[in-house]
């Protein structure tokens, strides 16, 4: 793991910070596993994590490339009918999105020291609001949200365009990327903030492999056990629960 501390020293505090929304704010990689695992039951396939490792955080036309090559499936299936087919699946499952642990407190803090946040996901706009549907105070809280069908996002993660893009929509923006702090789960993700030149927070699944948390300036089990003072943001009052 990183020494943030050291990291930010000689860059100057954070100032801005940007947050990923699936499997780091909201439980949904569940979903597209589920949805994964049913279709490829129907060509007698299995769904792997290292197959899911590659398609986490991407663009859904990318993910779904990953999917049908990786699985052994594209002779039967393309990219784009695997979208359609699981489309139906994933509108039914999306409105019953829970928040991960920690997302809320982190949130409601950055909010209440006047932190500014935004949030840079992959998902389409559709997706989004059907995702967040039963949280919309919480993210109501976000200055802005870029979505992966934004048309200044050219290319998906890991490109820094949604980042980039996130940082000149803040008030007085572009933001310097060297005091931006992005959350993250996905090593595209993560990649593309690095890319896009900005401090990166990564909490991955556990299956994760281990191997992919070198690019990661810091790496978390969970957002409770974010100390904000390591980046040089206000600490929290309260230890987390």
């Amino acid at each position: 793991m990183a020494n943030p501390s050291a990291a930010v020293s000689g860059k100057g505090p954070i100032t801005h910070v940007i947050f990923d929304l699936d499997g780091l704010l909201l439980d949904t990689e569940k979903f597209y596993t589920e949805v994964g695992k049913i279709i490829l039951a129907r060509y007698n396939k299995t769904f792997d994590w290292a197959v899911k490792a590659k398609m986490l955080g991407k663009k859904a036309i990318d993910a779904a490339r990953v999917f049908v090559e990786e699985t052994g499936i594209s002779d039967s299936l393309t990219a784009e009918d695997f979208l359609v087919e699981r489309e139906a699946m994933l509108e039914k499952l999306f409105p019953t999105s829970e928040l991960m642990p920690g997302a809320s407190r982190l949130i409601r803090h950055l909010h209440e020291q006047a932190i500014p946040f935004c949030l840079a996901t992959s998902s389409y706009r559709r997706h989004f609001e059907l995702k967040t549907q039963s949280h919309r105070e919480l993210f109501s809280l976000m200055h802005h949200v870029v979505s992966g069908d934004d048309p200044k996002v050219k290319q998906g993660k890991p490109s820094p365009d949604i980042f980039l893009a996130a940082a000149k929509r803040f008030e007085g923006g572009p933001i310097d990327p060297n005091k931006c702090l992005v959350f993250e789960d996905a090593p595209s993700g993560v990649h593309a903030a690095k890319n896009a030149g900005m401090y990166v927070v990564m909490v991955p699944d556990s299956r994760l492999d281990n191997s992919f948390h070198d690019a990661a300036d810091q790496v978390l089990g969970s957002l409770l056990d974010l100390n904000p003072s390591d980046w040089g943001l206000p600490p929290f009052d309260n230890p987390a629960t």
